[in-house]
C-alpha cells in the first residue's frame, strides 16, 4: 500500500492514517508499512506532563529496550510487536494490525457481557499472559483498553513492550510507579517488584469489568482507588453468576493466596462448559448507551514517592480502625456474655450445692446398705453351715 499524499511517515516508513484509538500513553494509528506493504497499527508514546526530564529519558530508554524484547512473544492471542522506533525523541511501536474493537469500547457501548463471552475472553487473555510469564514477561497494564475481541469473539492482548516499561517499580529515580489504579495489583500500589501475579490481578479485574459494566474498585480519584484495592474488598457482584468464584480467587489481596494460572483456566473453562448447550454470543456493535462512559477509568496515573507513602500510611490508618473496630466488637460480645451468665447465676447456683450435698449424702447409706447386705448374707451362710452339721 503506497501512502497517499499528505500522509505523515515515521521514520521513513508508516505513513499515519486514521486513528484507531487513545489512551493514557499514546495515540494509535492505522498506518502504511510502505516497505513491506502491509497495514500496521503504530503507537505514538506521549509522556505526562508532570513527569521530569529524566523520567522522560528512562522512560524512552526503557519503552525501546522492553518493546525490542516484547517482540520475540509469538502467539495467537497476543497482537505481535513488528518494531521500535525513535522520531522527534518519542519512541513509537509499530504493531499487529487486528480488525478489532476494544473490551472497553464494547463494554462501554453495550454494557455488561454475558458470563460466557467474558470466560471466553478470559481464557484467550489467560493464554497470552501465560506465554508472556514463559519468556520471562510481566505485562503489567491489563486492562479493557488493552484487550482487542474481534468480531468472530477471538481476543487478544495489546500494548506488550509499552506495559513492561511503564508498569516498572523503578520506573523514575524518585521510585514512582506508573499504571491504571483501578486495574493494579495491591503489591504494585505497596510498591513491591511486579511479578506475574499482578497481571492475574489486573486480568480478574478486566474481566470484572466486562461482566458487571462496571469497575471493581472506583472512588472517582486515583489515590482513594488505590487504597480500596489495597484495604477494601471489590464491589458486590450482581451479574458474575458462575464467574464470582473465578473473578474473587482473581482479585485476592495476597499474592500468595491469588489464584494461579492453572486454577483460573479451569474456573473459565468450568463456566463455558456449563454454557455449552447455548451458542456464546460475539459482541458486536450497538447503539451507544444512555450511561456511556460509566467503566471509564483506565486512564494511567502516576504516583510518586510521596504518594505510596501516604497511600502505606492511609492503609495502616484503615486497618488500624479495622482491627480496633474487631476488637471493640469483641469487647462488646464478651460483655453480653458476661450479662448472660449474670441473670442465670441465681436460678442455678443452688444446684451444684444441692448436687454437692446430695452426693455426700447418698453414698454413705449406699455403704450402708452394702454393709447391711454383706453382714446378712455371712449370717445366712453361717446358718445354712451350723444346719448341715
Amino acid at each position: 500500500m503506497v501512502a497517499g499524499a499528505g500522509k505523515r511517515l515515521v521514520a521513513g516508513r508508516y505513513a499515519l492514517g486514521d486513528v484507531l484509538g487513545r489512551g493514557g500513553m499514546g495515540v494509535v494509528w492505522l498506518a502504511d508499512d510502505r516497505l513491506l506493504d502491509r497495514q500496521v497499527a503504530v503507537k505514538e508514546i506521549t509522556f505526562s506532563v508532570d513527569l521530569t526530564a529524566e523520567e522522560r529519558d528512562i522512560l524512552r530508554e526503557r519503552t525501546m529496550r522492553e518493546a525490542r524484547t516484547a517482540a520475540r512473544l509469538d502467539h495467537p492471542c497476543v497482537t505481535r510487536v513488528y518494531d521500535v522506533v525513535e522520531e522527534n525523541g518519542k519512541p513509537w511501536l509499530v504493531m499487529e494490525h487486528v480488525p478489532s474493537r476494544s473490551l472497553q469500547e464494547i463494554v462501554e457501548e453495550q454494557g455488561p457481557l454475558p458470563p460466557a463471552t467474558v470466560a471466553r475472553i478470559g481464557l484467550d487473555v489467560l493464554a497470552a499472559l501465560e506465554a508472556a510469564h514463559e519468556a520471562g514477561i510481566v505485562h503489567r497494564d491489563v486492562k479493557p483498553a488493552n484487550v482487542l475481541v474481534a468480531p468472530d469473539g477471538h481476543a487478544f492482548l495489546t500494548d506488550f513492550g509499552i506495559a513492561t516499561a511503564t508498569g516498572d517499580s523503578s520506573l523514575t529515580t524518585q521510585g514512582a510507579i506508573v499504571g491504571s489504579p483501578s486495574y493494579m495489583a495491591p503489591e504494585r500500589a505497596n510498591g513491591e517488584q511486579p511479578r506475574p501475579p499482578v497481571d492475574l490481578w489486573s486480568l480478574g479485574a478486566t474481566l470484572y469489568t466486562a461482566v458487571e459494566g462496571r469497575r471493581a474498585f472506583d472512588k472517582g480519584d486515583s489515590m482513594a482507588t488505590l487504597l480500596a484495592v489495597v484495604s477494601e474488598p471489590p464491589a458486590p457482584m450482581a451479574a458474575a453468576g458462575p464467574l464470582e468464584p473465578v473473578l474473587r480467587g482473581l482479585l485476592t489481596k495476597d499474592p500468595a493466596q491469588r489464584a494461579t494460572a492453572g486454577q483460573a483456566r479451569q474456573g473459565l473453562q468450568a463456566v463455558l462448559a456449563g454454557a455449552h448447550a447455548a451458542p456464546v454470543p460475539v459482541p458486536v456493535p450497538g447503539p451507544p448507551r444512555a450511561d456511556r462512559g460509566v467503566v471509564r477509568g483506565d486512564d494511567v496515573a502516576r504516583l510518586d514517592a510521596a504518594d505510596l507513602k501516604a497511600l502505606a500510611s492511609a492503609s495502616r490508618a484503615v486497618l488500624g480502625e479495622v482491627a480496633r473496630g474487631a476488637v471493640d466488637q469483641a469487647r462488646t460480645l464478651a460483655d453480653r456474655r458476661r450479662g448472660r451468665r449474670s441473670e442465670a447465676a441465681p436460678s442455678s447456683a443452688p444446684r451444684p450445692r444441692w448436687r454437692f450435698k446430695r452426693r455426700w449424702i447418698v453414698v454413705p447409706m449406699l455403704i450402708v446398705v452394702l454393709l447391711v447386705a454383706l453382714i446378712v448374707a455371712a449370717a445366712a451362710l453361717g446358718l445354712v453351715a451350723f444346719l448341715r452339721h
